[in-house]
């Protein structure tokens, strides 16, 4: 029987594919691949949960027993499987696809990073701050939230895109969803990803409590996901209390996304209680 590491590796190929037929629907507007991506990108995402439960079955078998989201390794494969799962249920609802383009090279490149041999992929004992039930819905929510986010970023670059076109409605770039639908798409996975944020931070506090003996400590992973909160929020109060549309969303969409790279990789380069290592 294949290891979770093996495993992981498979679906990392396999959401490649899964990108490439995407583009492949894309250019040559054909039903065929974009079909085949769906069901490629679905069995990618079967094989990411399995993977994910394997490997915490891996973990009781050594003695240890967690979920596996206390490190950087375990943390992209399930940012991965968010991504994947989340843009399936977009699909399934609207029924466009040139949206995968964008949302399934993200699970391919976080798998990706997460085999590089300078990622710890070993299973190992947890520390006393990291075993808390607290801890485990921080995460989930963190990540559903960002994996809103980076959908949401996708389909802005869509929108910067086809709006910055001389020929919006042609060619490849006439693929894309309207413009109506993409501003209303990137406004829901934003609404969506602030409120698991949101519940995230609070899940996060109360753990931080518990570990550590403080809700707030001004650590920099503490405070890149207040700014990346901010910035969402600033964006959905422009949206419904200034009415703002179009490219400043889309824009904001954007900045919104670059925080939340930095609150997830760029906080491990500074010293901080809880830098994903």
């Amino acid at each position: 029987m294949p290891n979770s590491e093996t495993v992981f590796t498979i679906v990392t190929f396999v959401y490649g594919l899964a990108f490439i037929l995407y583009v492949a629907a894309w250019i040559f507007k054909k039903s065929l691949p974009g079909k085949t991506a769906t069901g490629v990108l679905i069995a990618a995402a079967a094989g990411n949960a399995a993977g994910f439960v394997l490997r915490w079955a891996e973990s009781h078998q050594m003695g240890y027993g967690y979920v596996p989201l206390s490190n950087l390794y375990e943390s992209l494969v399930f940012f991965a499987l968010c991504i994947a799962v989340i843009y399936l249920v977009v699909e399934y609802r609207y029924k466009v696809r040139t949206i995968g383009v964008f949302a399934s090279i993200v699970p391919f490149l976080a798998m990706a990073y997460a085999s590089l041999p300078s990622v710890d992929s070993q299973i190992q004992p947890l520390i006393p701050a990291l075993q808390s039930n607290w801890l485990i819905a921080h995460v989930i929510t963190c990540f559903l939230g960002y994996a809103a986010f980076a959908i949401a970023c996708g389909i802005s670059i869509m929108y910067l895109i086809k709006s910055a076109s001389a020929s919006p409605d042609t060619g490849t770039i006439g693929r894309f969803p309207d413009a109506e639908t993409m501003d209303e798409l990137t406004h829901q996975m934003i609404a969506f990803g602030f409120l698991l944020l949101s519940v995230g931070i609070i899940t996060g506090a109360i753990w931080a409590d518990q570990a550590w003996g403080r809700y707030w400590g001004w650590d920099p992973k503490e405070t890149w996901s207040l700014i990346t909160w901010l910035i969402y929020a600033t964006l959905l109060h422009a949206r419904f209390m200034r009415g703002w549309e179009g490219r400043r969303i889309a824009y904001l969409s954007c900045l919104g996304f670059v925080a939340v790279l930095f609150t997830y990789f760029g906080v491990n380069l500074l010293p901080g209680l809880h830098s994903y290592q």
